[in-house]
């Protein structure tokens, strides 16, 4: 979905002077993190592709920025009321942070199925996390209720001017960085990221693409865009973005400024997690991802374009991480599992196994079943996982095998 610009800058809620001020605010108290070029990304894509690396923040996303942002800008008697916000995680370890270096009291509300470690590491910064809803949207009613009855004040996860001119203060550190790039990618959900770095994006450089990515499983901003419900086809790992609807203030900016809404489905950012932990060496969630994602959803869109991606958080849940990676690797044939009826007598193992290693293939797991039904009686079911070097080399192992008379079959598929 292509986007124009529909109303000049001036008319946005918020504008430079005060994402201009908003990077006073947090200088010295966030993390001024790093535009770096990444060259293998840029073999891989076919674009000249940095990454600005905002999983290097303290809490780990770039919500330390607008989150800082909207608590200095409370007087005395909210600030001693205290803050409470809701949030699948990221926005609610910032805000429980900043809170805590600020004295002002923080109540979290989070889905009840929220990451195990985004609860635990928000209540370690001294919040009361209030664990209720589903999602985001049911969270925000509790958050909503618990502000009533105690009078403190709401931090919105994107849907405040405070929040969006804090996001706003990444953009003016790219092109600091980086001034001549083409596009910035940046993940959408509620919009607020988008909406403050398009708006200094496009104030410093009019001429600069600006890209959004929503997940296709929950593309709020992108329905909205086209005036249409928002849609929810399943879960996705990309939970930082997956918000039910689009920002009041934020959506009319995306809008005006933004050039494109793409959607990126959840293969693609698995590969793109994958990618950035094994090209990049470095750690992204599922939202932090999809700006990559985008990438290698639609290579031929950004080739030969200079483009910065946002790399926005890398919370993600460690048995997530690894279950992805193998994932990934199953995906690329360097894991796969094998199926091999045998003979049940001393030796045909050891045969099995001289014939992989002679082949440089690593056996991980060996299940030997006798007492299928399938198998013959004086025969055995033999399941094994080995790891290769890549689909060519798991063919030649599997060739060799079966040179040898051994019936092979793969359990497992290796995906696209």
């Amino acid at each position: 979905m292509t986007v124009t610009a529909k109303a000049p800058l001036w008319e946005c809620p918020i504008g430079l002077e005060q994402i201009e001020a908003a990077r006073e605010t947090i200088k010295d108290q966030v993390v001024r993190t790093p535009t770096a070029a990444a060259p293998k990304l840029s073999a891989l894509t076919g674009a000249e592709v940095f990454i600005k690396y905002e999983n290097l923040q303290f809490t780990n996303s770039f919500k330390d920025r607008g989150a800082l942002v909207k608590l200095v800008s409370l007087d005395a008697d909210e600030a001693r009321r205290g803050v409470i916000a809701m949030s699948a995680g990221n926005h609610a370890q910032a805000v429980a942070y900043h809170a805590a270096r600020l004295g002002i009291p923080a109540t979290i509300v989070m889905p009840q199925h929220t990451a195990f470690v985004k609860v635990v590491n928000t209540e370690a910064f001294g919040a009361e996390v209030v664990l209720s809803g589903e999602g985001l949207s049911e969270a925000q009613t509790r958050a909503e209720e618990i502000a009533a009855e105690r009078g403190l004040v709401l931090v919105h996860p994107y849907d405040d001017p405070h929040i969006i001119a804090g996001q706003g203060t990444i953009a003016l550190e790219v092109l600091a960085d980086v001034p001549d790039l083409d596009t910035i990618v940046v993940p959408v959900g509620g919009g607020g990221l988008i909406a403050g770095n398009a708006i200094a994006a496009r104030a410093i450089k009019p001429s600069l693409d600006v890209i959004g990515v929503c997940a296709a499983a929950c593309q709020s901003m992108h329905a909205a865009l086209a005036g249409e419900p928002p849609v929810f086809t399943g879960q996705t790992l990309a939970d930082g973005i997956a918000v039910k609807r689009a920002g009041q203030l934020t959506l009319p900016i995306v809008r005006a400024l933004v050039s494109r809404i793409m959607l990126v489905d959840e293969p693609t950012i698995e590969r793109a997690i994958c990618a950035l932990l094994g090209v990049q060496k470095t750690v992204a969630e599922g939202a932090g991802a999809a700006s990559l994602a985008a990438l290698l959803a639609e290579p031929d869109y950004f080739r030969g374009r200079k483009v910065c991606l946002y790399l926005t958080g890398g919370n993600i849940d460690s048995r997530m991480l690894a279950s992805i990676v193998v994932r990934g690797l199953e995906r690329e044939g360097k894991i796969i599992s094998l199926r091999l009826v045998i003979t049940d007598r001393p030796g045909v193992l050891g045969q099995v196994a001289t014939l992989l290693g002679n082949a440089g293939v690593n056996i991980l797991e060996v299940f030997h079943h006798r007492m299928m039904l399938e198998v013959p009686a004086k025969g055995a079911s033999l399941d094994l996982r080995i790891e290769t070097r890549d689909k060519a080399h798991a063919l030649q192992a599997i060739a060799k095998l079966e040179a040898e008379g051994f019936h092979v079959s793969r359990v497992e598929s290796w995906g696209g």
